[in-house]
């Protein structure tokens, strides 16, 4: 039980997946025009990444590691994605219509989120039990959440901001998102004590 805390300490702050790993920054960019955009689609990646990383678990255990098929992972893992993302999208658009109608073209999208992929081979190859895979899918969609979140309030007081000529447009963003990465920088060593 000590260890469940820093999994999810380490995979939110200290290896942040957006701003430390630098992966899923395409969502990052595209989907925080607004915060509630932002966090719509920030819930929908995390219901995604946590489930898509327990069940990436139980196939390379159960299927893929007892029969030799470890050269399948990554192709099992993208149809897992997938059917994952389906499956969010179909109770989505059942009980959540307003979200549906909110998430849009992204929701389908989140299937070709390369941080999807790429948590549940980390995952794998840490070699973690299975709730240490549960949490490490949760810390991570807690830090694509948060990262994701950050960044839509930024971008919202940036476009009420006057920004110099230069700056204008994609150039703020990039610096924005590394001064962001830049301060999640600091919270190396955290989960070690």
């Amino acid at each position: 039980m000590g260890d469940l805390v820093p999994i999810l300490v380490a995979t939110a702050l200290v290896n942040n997946v957006v701003l430390i790993r630098a992966l899923g920054v395409c969502p990052m960019f595209g989907a925080s025009l607004r915060i509630e955009s932002a966090i719509a689609i920030a819930l929908a990646t995390g219901f995604v990444l946590t489930l898509a990383t327990m069940l990436a678990w139980l196939l390379e255990t159960l299927l893929l590691a007892p029969l030799g098929l470890l050269h399948l992972r990554i192709l099992a893992f993208i149809l897992i994605i997938a059917a994952t993302v389906q499956l969010t999208e179909l109770m989505v658009r059942r009980r959540q219509p307003l979200l549906y109608e909110v998430l849009g073209l992204q929701l389908p999208l989140i299937a070709a989120n390369c941080a999807v992929l790429g948590v549940t081979l980390l995952s794998v190859a840490q070699a973690h039990s299975f709730v240490d895979s549960a949490l490490y899918g949760l810390g991570t969609a807690l830090g694509f959440a948060i990262a994701l979140v950050l960044f839509a309030g930024l971008r919202e007081r940036i476009a009420a901001s006057d920004v110099p000529a230069p700056f204008r447009g994609p150039a703020i963003l990039l610096v924005t998102a590394a001064l962001m990465a830049l301060a999640f920088m600091g919270f190396a060593g955290l989960a070690d004590g």
